[in-house]
């Protein structure tokens, strides 16, 4: 229940759909209720049962107040009036008409009710897929880490498609279906308190029995959408990576892997079918039950005379008590299907309330520029249990670079994603300007950063587009300028639609050396203070390496640089090298120093230069 009205908060203010929607849900159901009050005079016409003797109090016309006797007043003030005017067939005219009139009111306001659940079903739905989305944005690079992306989609599409499907398609059946029997028994008891309560007390048996089968339910629908998640994960996995599989062969094992997880999915969405079916018909067979248990008990006491109903009565209550089974029936196939919704909604709130462990303090110190270095003091950082860097020192000064050198692994991107706050330390601090860079804002610390991942990350979108990502005022000479700084301007514009070309996705159109010639494009466009490099020209061939190297060394001059490199003579000028090995620093010094000195750097260094 706490997760259904979770969702349901998702429509607030309430105010803007609630009394509209009470008004027309109440009214729909009254105008459905006298068609088949109506039966009973309609009955009694035909039967020749009408008493114009009873009749004599509604000789005269009623005065107006808004209550049930008012208009049961003027119905029969009406009905008299035709009845002795018209006689017996004016009389079945005139029922047939407010029947007519009735059952044409009842779905209009059906109608109107339906339309604002919509607004209600369309605001629900956009709310939570953006709350997801916003959350999804805001969470840590470390929780990308440790979860699947496909189950993460799953969550944002599919979860979010099983809460429309079930949750938000049930609030007509949540809120009118219960109000309609409240009103329908009420009708119900005023006709024969005796026979209504022995209907009621049989009703409770097939509600006891689909609650066993819908706490079933929601057990296969968490394995349901938990193994859609999967399916989608090996989908991303597949089309991201469909040339290694190709160059391995691995085309029978990707599909057998396929193979087994759709054969669970549809193994699980077969046993839950079958539970969710079975609650309809049970529900069914025990309304049926109860009627002919109505028919036996009332139809005895009708004919032995022991009831106060007269014929036309009883036919009247039988039918106006078969109309409750429907939404008795909708209800119980509600509750079934709400199972799967909430199942999904929890997936959906397990991320909504995932806490981002990188954080801007409720109260963050003012940062405006980059003025003076960037300190890491005894700075340690682990992931879980594994530690990747211990006890770094280092100081950067404004204007000054400085380079990460040294094995694959041993910890140089991780400490260059500290910086921009990617991750925080384990251990240590680092500062800027002499502050702890956690007492900025995050969005103002990652403002005065530029950076160059080792892998191209483009958008499906245009060249100038991705070159003016997350700079909206950007004009075409600035993207242009930039651009030509990286090298990229000469092929840009030999593309169909120049800087308006559309790169596919991920940058598929592109080469490895174009694709990071946009991306340092892009970098070079934000023209940040900081500067973090991580293998910047590691796709280039030589010839554009050469030329980007020349262009990031004057966007490099008298800015702030951490470059992490493979390529040693990349970074020969730079201001101080720091060689990273198993996450610490076994040595450090200029080019020149670390020739000299027998090391990991010398050993690199002659490697290189075979």
């Amino acid at each position: 229940m706490k997760t259904y009205l979770r969702i349901l908060s998702y429509a607030k203010p309430y105010g803007k759909f609630v009394p509209v929607y009470v008004i027309y849900a109440f009214l729909a159901i009254v105008f459905g209720l006298l068609n088949f009050t109506l039966l009973k005079p309609l009955f009694d016409v035909i039967f020749e049962q009408v008493d114009p003797a009873g009749l004599v109090q509604y000789q005269e016309k009623p005065e107006f107040s808004f209550s049930i006797g008012y208009f049961t007043h003027l119905f029969n003030h009406s009905f008299l009036e035709i009845s002795e005017t018209y006689g017996k067939m004016g009389t079945l005219y005139f029922v047939c008409g407010i029947i007519v009139l009735s059952v044409f009111l009842s779905n209009l306001f059906t109608y109107l009710s339906g339309v604002v659940l919509a607004n209600v079903k369309a605001v629900v739905i956009k709310r939570m897929r953006m709350d997801i989305f916003s959350q999804v944005s805001t969470l840590h690079i470390g929780y990308f880490s440790n979860e699947r992306k496909g189950d993460l989609m799953s969550k944002m599409t599919n979860d979010v498609q099983e809460v429309e499907n079930t949750i938000v398609q049930s609030l007509r059946v949540v809120f009118r279906e219960p109000a309609t029997i409240i009103l329908y028994f009420s009708v119900l008891f005023f006709m024969s308190v005796k026979l209504t309560l022995f209907t009621i007390l049989i009703i409770p048996i097939s509600g006891a029995i689909i609650g066993g089968i819908t706490r079933k339910l929601k057990k296969k629908a968490v394995q349901s959408q938990q193994s859609l998640g999967r399916i989608v994960n090996i989908l991303d996995e597949t089309l991201g990576g469909m040339r290694v599989i190709k160059a391995f062969n691995a085309e029978r094992f990707m599909t057998g892997k396929f193979d087994k997880e759709t054969d669970y999915y549809a193994d699980v969405n077969v046993s839950m079918a079958r539970k969710n079916e079975l609650a309809s018909p049970i529900s069914q067979f025990m309304g049926v039950f109860v009627v002919a248990g109505i028919l036996v008990y009332g139809g005895s006491m009708v004919l032995s005379g022991e009831s106060d109903l007269s014929a036309s009565d009883f036919i009247t209550y039988i039918i106006i008590f078969t109309q409750v089974l429907n939404p008795a029936k909708e209800i119980s196939r509600a509750v079934s299907s709400i199972q799967r919704g909430i199942a999904s909604a929890e997936r959906i709130f397990e991320v909504v309330d995932t806490t981002s462990q990188i954080k801007s303090p409720a109260v963050a110190k003012p940062l405006k520029s980059f003025e003076k270095s960037i300190v890491f003091e005894h700075v340690s950082f682990a992931y879980q249990d594994q530690k990747v860097l211990t006890n770094i020192n280092f100081e950067l000064k404004a204007g000054k670079t400085i380079a990460l050198v040294g094995p694959s692994g041993g910890g140089k991107s991780t400490l260059a994603d500290l910086v921009p706050r990617f991750y925080d330390p384990t251990e240590g601090r680092i500062l800027l300007d002499g502050t702890d860079i956690r007492d900025f804002e995050v969005h103002n610390l990652r403002e005065l950063m530029g950076i160059v991942t080792q892998e191209s990350i483009l958008f499906n979108d245009t060249v100038f587009n991705n070159i003016a990502f997350g700079i909206e005022d950007a004009t075409e000479e600035q993207v242009i300028e930039a651009a030509k700084i990286a090298n990229a301007h000469n092929f840009i514009i030999q593309m169909e639609d120049g800087y308006q070309s559309s790169i596919g996705e991920r940058g598929s159109k592109l080469s490895g050396g174009q694709r990071q010639r946009i991306s340092i494009a892009r970098a070079v466009l934000k023209n940040p203070p900081i500067l973090i490099l991580d293998e910047a020209t590691s796709a280039l061939d030589s010839e554009s390496e050469l030329l980007v190297q020349e262009a990031l060394t004057k966007l490099m001059d008298n800015r702030t640089t951490l470059v992490i490199a493979h390529r040693l003579s990349t970074i020969q000028h730079a201001d101080e090298i720091l060689v990273i090995e198993r996450g610490e620093i076994v040595q450090r010094g200029t080019h020149t120093e670390l020739n000299q000195i027998e090391g990991l750097y010398q050993k690199l260094s002659s490697i290189q230069s075979v």
